[in-house]
């Protein structure tokens, strides 16, 4: 009898050791999301500095100050302030955005287009209505930091003729 259980003992011992270490598949994977430093939910706070021309090759420089709210990591909603100086002339403008921007979470860079509405207001003359086109692009150096870059034009609705495109380039914080 005890030939048969030492006999048992040590072809289990044998069949444990012969299945040891062997790879073992399921079927289930694990998939995990990728990471974006473009969030849904995120209010920006941008400051930023501008150049450009008017028509007639008028040069122009300034900066500004910018809000920006996206309400997913794609559509977002901003107001700017901005100052520039052209032809000795100092003109400050108030402008709504909205913002549609494509972010490419693997190089943590977002193209956007832009387009805004507001006003122009200059030395000793009433507000004029004037509008924005263009587009950027961004880049976050962190969660919370970026920098920003893009190109605008700016339409002047007073006068037919009148116009500018302008760059801008600034700092980004988001949170």
């Amino acid at each position: 009898m005890k030939k048969y259980i030492l006999t048992l003992v040590g072809i289990f011992a044998l069949a444990t050791m012969a299945f040891a270490g062997t790879d073992f598949k399921t079927n289930k994977d694990v998939i995990t999301p990728e990471f974006c430093r473009f969030r849904s939910n995120e209010l920006q706070l941008d400051a930023f500095g501008t150049g450009g021309f008017y028509k007639g090759n008028q040069p122009s420089w300034g900066g500004g100050l910018a809000v920006n709210y996206f309400f997913n990591k794609f559509v977002g909603l901003g107001t700017e302030q901005n100052l520039v100086a052209h032809s000795n002339i100092a003109e400050w403008g108030t402008f709504g955005n909205v913002f549609v921007r494509y972010p490419i979470c693997k190089w943590n860079v977002a193209p956007y287009a832009v387009a805004g509405i507001g006003g122009i207001y200059g030395q000793g003359r009433e507000g004029v209505l004037a509008g924005t086109v263009g587009g950027g692009l961004e880049y976050r150096i962190t969660d919370h930091i970026g920098l920003f870059g893009d190109a605008r034009w700016l339409y002047n609705a007073s006068k037919s003729d009148s116009g500018a495109l302008l760059a801008r380039t600034g700092l980004r914080y988001s949170f």
